[in-house]
């Protein structure tokens, strides 16, 4: 093998890894020969090291996008780019047990989610392929001697950067609606996950795409990211992360081209459960809204404000429902939380942790590692907490969740609207009214009704507040990736007087 690529066994597949930055079709080293390794959570040992991106190598991405934006991309149809997005789902399909696996190995989720990832992953890149050819203006009836019209077009070269809780997933959020409206494109992984995204570049190749279009580079946020973000020549920048990093983006993006942003950032997000409640139903997706991905999802429900007649009884039921969650190893049947992403990830949340236990809020489950190898955290569960406490106020990205009790509709809205935040939120109530009520009330992108995490690439998702920029999915992200032109067209003969 080369030293751009290794071949990697899992416990499902043995496959050929791509370890160089993919630009212009092409796996190369990156200009400074530099490479980071990438660490499996289960176990803390290294898998493999790829090569690090830097400001040259950026440069040269946005070139080689650029040259395809201007070039051979603007003379492919849009029906052929939806064949090309369609042949790239279909090669997903046909690879989901590698790409699974790959997502298991290098991020810590259960091999079951991965599945569940790459299938949704497969789906979005197919949905925007319908889309593509189906991009289109308005006529507009001003008078009888002229014609108006708009077109939209490409934005042109986006810069895009992902993060690292759903690898795969966020890569297909930002490649199907760019390329569905002829965008060029260059993503940067998260340096915690390089590896699935370097692969699938192996499948652009193969469904047809030509050179320059899509671009994949792994490198560091502060090094790569940062060039993307203040890049002259790159049009439109899309971040999925941290609000803190977000900030930093709109600034740079500012500073330099004023390139389109759009941000979907942190969350802490309500979920609220009312007296008449099916309290199995409320327990059984609370459970799934927190401690799905480890509780490394940014719209995870990781408040449960519960009314207070039946606080006691919800307490005491979803803590045995949390504590049968399986911790394990990912390749394992049956397990349904793996490990933190990081040992930087885990000792964040842990730090979170003990700020609760000190700051008056008990633990009802959980609270501690789990296990002595990998980075582990057990389900945790808080009570007796309050809206000014850190752990109800800040993101914390882990299997921690708190409890709060609330007495009316009116507290329950306040409480919930009581962050920076707006991503998500939840209500579970039998009453048509109520949940029509409340739902309307809480300052949120996405409000499930006695659900929890039912994300669909067909509906948009953002967030208000501090939770970000613009929408994601569905026809609404289109309008992302296209800038509106209006045409008119002089019909009579009439001089301008």
């Amino acid at each position: 093998m080369s030293d751009l690529f290794t071949t990697i066994e899992t416990p499902i597949a043995k496959y050929e890894q791509p370890l160089g930055l993919f630009i212009n079709n092409e796996f190369v080293k990156g200009v400074s020969g530099k490479t980071f390794e990438t660490i499996n959570p289960t176990t803390e040992k290294p898998i493999t090291s790829v090569y690090e991106a830097n400001e040259k190598d950026v440069d040269i991405a946005v070139a080689a996008a650029r040259k395809a934006f201007e070039g051979s991309w603007s003379k492919v149809t849009p029906t052929e780019r939806g064949r090309m997005l369609a042949k790239l789902a279909d090669l997903f399909e046909r690879d989901s047990d590698i790409l699974s696996s790959i997502e298991s190995l290098d991020n810590g989720k259960a091999f079951v989610m991965a599945k569940g990832d790459v299938a949704n992953a497969a789906g979005c890149l197919r949905y925007y392929a319908g889309y593509a050819d189906k991009i289109h203006g308005q006529t507009i009836d001003q008078n009888s001697e002229s014609l108006t019209y708009t077109r939209h077009e490409p934005v042109g070269v986006c810069g895009q950067i992902i993060p690292w809780n759903f690898p795969l997933l966020m890569w297909s959020w930002k490649i199907g609606p760019a390329i569905a409206t002829g965008c060029t494109v260059i993503i940067k992984t998260a340096e915690q996950t390089p590896l699935s995204g370097l692969y699938a570049a192996k499948l652009i190749k193969e469904a047809g795409f030509p050179p320059g279009v899509i671009n994949i580079i792994s490198g560091f946020g502060r090094v790569a990211g940062a060039a993307i973000s203040s890049h002259m020549d790159i049009d439109k920048v899309a971040f999925t992360g941290s609000t803190m990093v977000g900030r930093t983006i709109l600034q740079a993006a500012a500073k330099s081209n004023l390139k389109k942003v759009t941000l979907e950032l942190g969350g802490k997000s309500p979920n609220i459960v009312f007296n008449d409640a099916d309290i199995d139903n409320a327990i059984s997706w609370s459970n799934f809204g927190i401690f799905f991905n480890h509780g490394q999802c940014c719209c995870a429900g990781s408040r449960i404000l519960v009314q207070e007649d039946i606080h006691d009884q919800f307490v005491a039921r979803f803590k045995e429902r949390a504590a049968k969650n399986q911790l394990g190893n990912p390749f394992e049947m049956g397990t349904f939380q793996g490990p933190q992403v990081s040992q930087l990830q885990f000792d964040r949340i842990m730090e979170y942790i003990n700020h609760g236990k000190q700051g008056g809020a008990t633990v009802a489950l959980g609270g501690e590692r789990h296990g002595t190898e990998g980075y582990f955290i057990q389900p945790t569960v808080f009570t007796d907490v309050t809206s000014d406490m850190k752990i109800a106020q800040e993101e914390i990205f882990g299997p921690v969740v708190t409890i709060q009790k609330f007495k009316d509709e009116e507290e329950a809205i306040k409480i919930g609207n009581d962050t920076c935040y707006g991503l998500a939120a939840a209500v579970h109530t039998k009453n048509v009214n109520t949940a029509i009520r409340v739902s309307n009330a809480i300052k949120a992108g996405t409000v499930w009704i006695n659900a929890y995490n039912m994300i669909s690439y067909q509906a948009p998702f953002g967030g208000f507040k501090q939770s970000g920029l613009g929408r994601e999915l569905g026809s609404y992200a289109l309008e992302n990736y296209t800038q509106v032109k209006t045409v008119h067209y002089r019909l009579g003969d009439a001089l301008f007087a």
